[in-house]
């Protein structure tokens, strides 16, 4: 067996976690029970002192660690994922997305048309790209959060599990705030409003299709502000999702009557605008803003694709417009009855809609 007792000093990575997460992480081979062993016997130690599995460490500290046992000892290191090779142009495509670096985050200006992770006959896509954003970082960069395909915007991408840890936390308990700039068909009655209506896979579909199903959808809640208008044609919108249920903005626009431009799926045929507006989807993530691991708050924006640039300007809508809107933080959150009442409406016009298209069925 290898004889001299191992140390290992805690990275900046490894922060705040457990000590037996700390194994997992960096020697996989050696079992819960060795691990448990080692510190009932007093084998295992953190700068000196005796240490349990449940023990939280901090980077920096040292960890006494015995020696590997035979079957164990070729893990005696930590390991590293082989970063993967790519090409000089995919470097420079990956790179020439990021908006903003610090040492635990990245954020990502993604294009419309890729894929935030593969999939099936998907091979292209941000994570297939993460390995040229290493940089002078130990481990490769981690996605928290993904964008739609035909979704251009900030991606948030953590630089390491501390943070990644971090982010999901924020993510899943909606302090993550994410605004999104769309251009939509028609113009709302309201300008300012609230949509909340469940969400479910739609059948027959694969899982890649979602509609509203009030009777065994989760709960799904969006609102949007209208900026601007042309006419009543076309409008455009900010939005803003509650909750993060797949294609939500989408569905919720489509579901009001007022799709997304360009997003055939939801809206059809009644999704394309003539004069040459662009086919492709106007759905932008615009802004993101969230809470740093070490304090403070990252808050960045990202410029809109060339498509829905020329769009905006083709409609004479100015972005300043978008940008100088009061956000909640700045003026306080819509009174709990006002939310209330917003829902109750947009409701009441989806059911009416739903009613008027069954009795068209019935007519033909």
């Amino acid at each position: 067996m290898t004889d001299s007792v191992r140390q290992f000093t805690v990275g900046y990575d490894d922060d705040g976690i457990r000590l037996d997460r700390w194994f997992k992480r960096h020697l996989p081979d050696t079992s819960f029970t060795t691990v448990a062993k080692w510190a009932r016997t007093g084998q295992l130690r953190v700068d000196g002192s005796r240490a349990t599995p449940g023990d939280r460490i901090s980077a920096g500290q040292v960890l006494r660690v015995p020696p590997a046992e035979p079957a164990l000892a070729e893990s005696s290191k930590p390991t590293m994922r082989p970063r993967h090779i790519l090409s000089e142009d995919e470097e420079s495509f990956a790179r020439e997305m990021v908006i903003h670096k610090d040492r635990d985050a990245l954020v990502l200006n993604k294009p419309p048309g890729l894929a935030t992770q593969g999939g099936t006959k998907t091979t292209q896509h941000v994570d297939g790209l993460l390995d040229a954003l290493q940089f002078e970082a130990e481990g490769r960069p981690k996605l928290v959060h993904r964008l739609d395909k035909d979704t251009s915007g900030a991606l948030l991408v953590a630089r390491n599990a501390r943070a990644a840890a971090f982010f999901a936390k924020a993510f899943s308990g909606r302090t993550a705030k994410k605004i999104y700039w769309a251009l939509v068909v028609g113009v709302p009655s309201i300008d300012d409003g609230t949509i909340e209506l469940p969400i479910a896979k739609q059948p027959g579909t694969g899982g890649e299709k979602m509609h509203v199903d009030e009777e065994n959808g989760q709960a799904a809640r969006s609102r949007y502000r209208v900026i601007e208008r042309a006419g009543n044609s076309c409008c455009w919108v900010e939005l803003q999702p509650f909750t993060g249920r797949t294609h939500q903005l989408r569905v919720h626009m489509a579901a009001i009557g007022h799709p997304i431009v360009g997003d055939g799926k939801y809206g059809g045929a009644a999704a394309f605008l003539t004069g040459g507006i662009s086919r492709k989807m106007h759905l932008h993530a615009r802004r993101i803003r969230v809470d740093h691991p070490d304090g403070g708050r990252i808050d960045q924006t990202a410029e809109l694709p060339h498509h829905f640039a020329e769009s905006m300007n083709q409609l004479g809508f100015d972005e300043i417009r978008g940008d100088v809107l009061p956000q909640d933080e700045d003026r306080g959150p819509p009174p709990k009855e006002v939310l209330k009442q917003r829902a109750k409406a947009h409701a009441k016009q989806y059911r009416k809609e739903r009613r008027g298209e069954r009795r068209g069925r019935g007519t033909r």
